[in-house]
């Protein structure tokens, strides 16, 4: 019983080292599980995705299970670092590396690539052709524009063109739509699309954020998609920006909403009623979007939100009696041309949305920023996009062209 004792104490103590303090494969802290043939340490998820792979990969615990002489020297002659170097020599610049937030897919894809399948060794360089190479064709269920039903489309994406395509038809000559590199956006949703695999495709259609929702049942074929995607959009990036180097530029290629969900707004007077609203907050491009629900294809309005020394400012709304307001946690968004009102249903919402709003005011604008601002700015005097600040009025997008 003593040794036995003593070996879970040494684990602990291997496990604070360096390299095995993080959790191997998503990079959270102090992993307290192990895989004890692979030699790493994880964390108690991913555990649970190692426990799917007994061909390659056994789990122990480092408190809960009993630890024998020999595996505890595996255990040391391993680690997290070695493990590394040799599971992850080869992974491309692009491809994604999920952590610990990120959705079961992409973190079961990531494992499955690393030690089932070997794909970055260099012993199997073949496997990266799905994601790697030129083009890039799959059948993926879509959800309808207009409805809720999903269809199988088949998409086409092209890094000689930098373009994204999709069809009706398998056999279809004209795409239904030809979708550029330059603003597209892909992340995995499976909670707002209802599929552990449902991965959200954003774009600008004209001036507003066209949405698609699309899954396929194949788990390695989803994430290869979302990495092909990844790989178009590294090379246009470096073609636009030849100077920047792809430490710059990785964090550019997909992004994730820094915070979405309901809450309710009113219109420009704050005499209109509330209406429930599905909103999206990017700090990537300063823009706060309005849905209708979370699954609609376009935004009904849009919202830039620049920094304090431009007159941009958020604050919490204490008042409970906010009139048509069933909810009544409230937050007020300063802008140089109008004072949005919101309300949450419950403080903790209202606390994460202002602490969002917060971080987006505080980050210093970028030249592409400036001109976003101008260009919106341009579209509300010219008329144009009135539906941002009359969405709750009679003549919603009258004046949209």
């Amino acid at each position: 019983m003593a040794n036995l004792e003593r070996n879970n104490r040494f684990l602990f103590d291997l496990m604070q080292q360096p390299g095995n303090n993080l959790c191997a494969d998503c990079g959270v802290s102090e992993p307290d599980w192990t895989s004890y043939t692979l030699g790493i340490f994880v964390c108690l998820n991913c555990s649970g995705i190692h426990r799917n792979l007994p061909a390659v990969s056994k789990v122990k615990s480092i408190y809960l299970d009993r630890w024998e002489d020999s595996l505890v020297e595996f255990m040391q002659e391993k680690g997290n670092s070695t493990a590394k170097a040799f599971y992850e020599k080869c992974v491309p610049a692009f491809f994604y590396r999920p952590q610990q937030t990120d959705c079961t897919v992409l973190k079961d894809q990531w494992i499955r690539a690393k030690y089932e399948r070997r794909e970055f060794t260099g012993e199997n360089n073949d496997l990266q052709q799905a994601y790697c190479s030129g083009l890039f064709e799959s059948t993926l269920w879509k959800k309808g524009k207009d409805h809720k039903q999903f269809f199988k489309r088949t998409f086409l994406l092209s890094r000689k063109d930098f373009t994204l395509r999709y069809f009706i038809k398998e056999d279809s000559k004209a795409p239904k739509a030809v979708i550029s590199m330059k603003d597209l956006n892909a992340s995995f949703q499976p909670e707002k699309i209802r599929h552990a695999h449902g991965l959200q495709i954003s774009y600008l259609q004209g001036e507003r954020v066209r949405n698609l929702f699309v899954y396929h049942e194949n788990g390695q074929i989803i994430v290869s998609f979302f990495n092909a995607i990844r790989a178009t959009r590294l090379s246009y990036l470096q073609k636009k920006h030849p100077t920047l180097g792809e430490h710059d530029l990785i964090p550019q290629i997909t992004r994730h909403c820094l915070k979405e969900g309901y809450m309710e707004k009113t219109g420009p007077t704050q005499r209109e009623p509330f209406k429930k609203r599905w909103f999206t907050l990017c700090s990537v491009n300063r823009k706060l979007l309005y849905f209708k629900t979370p699954l609609d294809a376009t935004e009904l309005g849009a919202v830039f939100i620049g920094t304090e020394s431009h007159s941009y400012s958020v604050s919490e709304n204490g008042s409970r009696s906010t009139r048509g307001s069933r909810w009544h946690h409230g937050i007020t968004l300063q802008t140089p041309s109008r004072q949005f009102v919101f309300m949450c249903e419950l403080e903790q919402e209202q606390r994460e949305w202002l602490e969002a709003f917060r971080k987006v005011i505080s980050q210093p604008m970028t030249s592409e920023d400036y001109a976003c601002e101008k260009l919106l700015s341009q579209l509300i005097q010219n008329g144009f996009i009135v539906f941002v600040l009359c969405e709750n009025t009679s003549v919603t997008f009258c004046f949209f062209v």
